[in-house]
Parts: structure tokens; C-alpha cells; sequence
């Protein structure tokens, strides 16, 4: 597919500009980002005690006047490269609440906790085309793998719209009190009272959310029982995957979320759907799920919306836009919904968030003791970036550990985006910067498997 000709003449414009090569560095070191944020300031480390200059930056001399950094957006469908790497914290955040990582803050005794990986999904809303292991759908037909009809109503005039948004409206609802619950039965199953519980043993989890084809929200988790002072002490001798197993079916059974009456809706009691999977989570991965598989999925799906349905990324400001939206019909009719609860339950703010088919809460969370956050994993990746300049420009290392160092600085925006001839640029860096850690990560891999080869042999 060839370069339209706007975009061909803008590529020319910045290739042939002053600082080509100084842009390239800056996008490159925003990963490619599709949607880099600029700012315009300086900033100056001096010697606290002393008042010396230590290192100063401006952005006077940079390409445009600006520094660009990355957008930081997690979704893949708004900046593919922030997503990426997005992801990849998200796994290693995941996997170190699987396998342990001392560098993390996770002892690797938590792979001798029990550890499940669950999903809770959403009740029925009504008939939608499927693809059953009978191979038919109950409309007659056996659908493809891409067919575009799959998760949308086999009879829109009977489907409840208004329930499907309200579930995923109130989901985060429904996982608060499930933690509450499975707390509960945790207690319950090993014959103690809750406070006694805390005494022995703790609950951490990290969950993501995923949109179903049909619109609905449901979660998948890792959940895992640790000593009563978090992963790095062993939970009792009681504490299974068999009780967790059965803790975790018996707490979903039991939360519900009662949602008045209002306007011309009537009162509903909003619980999860029937369909609770727990599954092992194993080290060797014969019958159980491996620690890697479990952590690449959380991460996979961390990067998604409600793209999965047809739906828009961004907020739909009146109902007139969906007239000039490409949108399936299911998916209108959810985005509708949503507009029409919204009197109702002002609260819900759902036509706020129509765009997300009523869904208000956090994509990915964790509990405290989980694992490590994804903050501090952003820092280590900024503390050695600012190391890594430092050395290319010659500059000595900083140690503040004691605060022997003053940072001013002055920042303003400046815009965000990139023309179409950056953007060609920035998306081919990305391709490329991706490409190449493939590579090393095969490479690895490949050294290691190796490795373990010649210590076997």
C-alpha cells in the first residue's frame, strides 16, 4: 500500500529538517511512541552544600524547542509502543507474584504457596451466536473464528441492554466484595474467625479485566495464600489449592450488588455468572498452567479495552456521534443503554463512560503484597535512562542517596502528537526497537536452554 501524498511530503519536510538525527534520538527514546507528549523548560542538579552546577539540561537547542517524552497510554489501540512496554511491565509485575523475584520485593518461597489462576465471568443477558463445542450455534449456522456476528444477539428486541451495562458498570463492585467474601470462606473452610485468620495466613492477588465478545466484562486473577506477614512467610499446613479452589467457587456464588429501582428501570441484584474457573498454576506445567503462560495472559490482555466488541477508544461527548461511527449494531445498542441509564443513575456516570459499554473500573490491580508496582518498575526503567545519558554526554554519576543534590526545574506543555511524516518515522522506530529485543530475547532464551543442556549433559 503506497504513502498518500500528503504524508510522502511531510516525510521529506522532516527528513530534510535541521536536527533530523537529534528527533530520531528523542523518539527513540520514547519507545516510538505514537503520541509523544512535548515540554518546553530546564532543569538544574546543583551541589546542595556547595551550590555547584552538577548537570543542566534546556530544551532551547532540541528539535522544535521541545523534549518528547513517551505518552505512557496503556491501550494498543491509541499507542501501540506504550503499550508494549506497558505489557511487559504488567507480566513481570504478575510473574513476580507467580515465581518470586528478589529484585522485585518477592521471595521465591511463594512458589511453594498455593496459587490458582480464576476467572469470574458475567450472567447471561441473553441469546448470543456462539460457537458450542457441538460446533452449531443455536441461530443453525457453525460460525468461523472471525465471523463478525459472534457475542451479538440472536434477538436484540429481547436482550437486556440495560442489565449488560449495569454489570459492567458495576463490576469493580462485584471484585471488591468478592475479595471481601473469599476472605470469608477462607476463614470459614479452616474452621477460624477472620481475625484469627489474619494471624495465619493472607490472601494476595493480581486481576485483569477482559471484555467478552458480547460486551461483558469478566476477570481474570492470580490469586495466593502467603503466612500472615505476606509472601515471604509460609502459610499453614491447612492452606491449599483445594480449599482455595473451593473458597474462591463458594465466595463468587455468594456476592451480590443490589441496584435500585429508578426511572423506568426496575430494582435488579447483580451477581457474577455461573461459569467460575479455578486452575493450578504449576512450576512444570504437565496438567497445571505454567507460571509463564499465566503471566503472558494477564499481560496480553492488560493492553486491551473494549476494542474486542467493535466499540470506540475514546468518549463519545452526544449520541449524535454514533451516526458517524462504523459501529455493529450490538455494539450501538449497548453504548444506547448506557445513555439511556444515565438519568437514572447519575451517580454511574455510564453515559461518561459509554465507550467503554458502562465500565468505570481499573483495567489491572493488585493487592498490596502482591508483588512489586508498576511505578517502581517505571522508575528503575527512568533511573537507568538518566545513568545512560549521563555516561553518553561524559558526566560523572549522582549519588543523593544522603541528599547531597538540588534538582530545579521548570516545565510547560507544549502540544502532543506528531505530524504524518513523524509519525511514518516513529512507528517504523518502534517496529524496529521491537524487532530488535525480539531478537535478544530469542537469543537468550536459546543461551540458557543451552546452558541447561550442557549442565544435564
Amino acid at each position: 500500500m503506497g504513502t498518500d501524498p500528503i504524508t510522502l511530503a511531510d516525510l521529506l519536510r522532516v527528513a530534510n529538517s535541521p536536527g533530523f538525527d537529534r528527533w530520531q534520538e528523542q523518539v527513540h527514546r520514547t519507545g516510538g511512541c505514537a503520541h509523544p507528549i512535548r515540554l518546553q523548560g530546564q532543569t538544574v542538579t546543583r551541589d546542595a552544600k556547595t551550590g555547584d552546577v552538577l548537570y543542566s539540561y534546556s530544551t532551547e537547542n532540541e528539535p522544535g524547542g521541545t523534549l518528547r517524552v513517551a505518552c505512557g497510554n496503556r491501550r494498543a489501540s491509541r499507542c501501540p509502543s506504550c503499550a508494549w512496554t506497558y505489557a511487559g511491565d504488567t507480566y513481570h509485575l504478575i510473574r513476580a507474584g507467580i515465581t518470586g523475584d528478589i529484585n522485585k520485593g518477592v521471595s521465591s518461597v511463594v512458589r511453594d504457596h498455593p496459587r490458582v489462576f480464576a476467572t469470574l465471568t458475567a450472567p447471561s443477558f441473553g441469546a448470543v451466536h456462539n460457537r458450542p463445542e457441538s460446533g452449531r450455534c443455536r441461530c443453525g449456522s457453525s460460525h468461523a473464528e472471525d465471523d463478525p456476528v459472534l457475542g451479538t444477539a440472536l434477538a436484540p428486541e429481547r436482550y437486556d441492554y440495560a442489565g449488560a451495562v449495569l454489570f459492567n458498570n458495576f463490576a469493580g463492585d462485584l471484585w471488591r466484595r468478592f475479595t471481601i467474601y473469599l476472605r470469608r470462606e477462607i476463614a470459614a473452610h479452616a474452621g477460624l474467625t477472620q481475625a484469627a485468620l489474619k494471624e495465619v495466613c493472607r490472601v494476595s492477588f493480581g486481576k485483569v479485566a477482559e471484555f467478552q465478545k458480547r460486551g461483558a466484562v469478566h476477570f481474570h486473577a492470580v490469586v495466593r495464600l502467603d503466612g500472615p506477614d505476606g509472601p515471604d512467610t509460609s502459610p499453614p499446613a491447612w492452606a491449599t489449592v483445594a480449599l482455595l479452589d473451593s473458597a474462591i467457587r463458594a465466595a463468587a456464588g455468594r456476592v451480590s450488588v443490589p441496584v435500585p429501582a429508578s426511572g423506568d428501570f426496575p430494582a435488579r441484584t447483580l451477581r457474577w455468572g455461573s461459569q467460575v474457573d479455578v486452575q493450578a498454576i504449576g512450576a512444570l506445567g504437565q496438567e497445571e498452567l505454567t507460571e509463564q503462560a499465566v503471566a503472558s495472559y494477564v499481560a496480553k490482555y492488560a493492553t486491551k479495552a473494549a476494542e474486542t466488541t467493535g466499540t470506540v477508544d475514546r468518549r463519545i461527548g452526544e449520541l449524535s456521534e454514533l451516526d458517524k461511527l462504523p459501529l455493529p449494531g450490538h455494539t450501538r445498542r449497548l453504548i444506547e443503554a448506557c445513555w439511556d441509564l444515565d438519568d437514572s443513575y447519575p451517580e454511574r456516570m455510564l453515559a461518561h463512560w459509554a465507550h467503554m459499554l458502562g465500565f468505570r473500573g481499573h483495567f489491572s490491580t493488585k493487592s498490596r503484597q502482591y508483588s512489586t508496582t508498576l511505578g517502581a518498575l517505571r522508575q528503575v526503567r527512568a533511573d537507568y535512562r538518566a545513568r545512560q545519558e549521563r555516561r553518553e554526554q561524559g558526566l560523572p554519576e549522582v549519588d543523593d542517596s544522603e541528599g547531597s543534590t538540588l534538582v530545579l526545574a521548570h516545565w510547560i506543555y507544549a502540544g502532543q502528537g506528531h505530524t504524518p511524516g513523524e509519525s511514518w518515522f516513529a512507528a517504523s522506530i518502534a517496529k524496529g526497537i521491537r524487532e530488535n529485543r525480539e531478537i535478544s530475547r530469542e537469543a537468550l532464551q536459546e543461551q540458557l536452554a543451552w546452558e541447561d543442556w550442557e549442565v544435564c549433559a
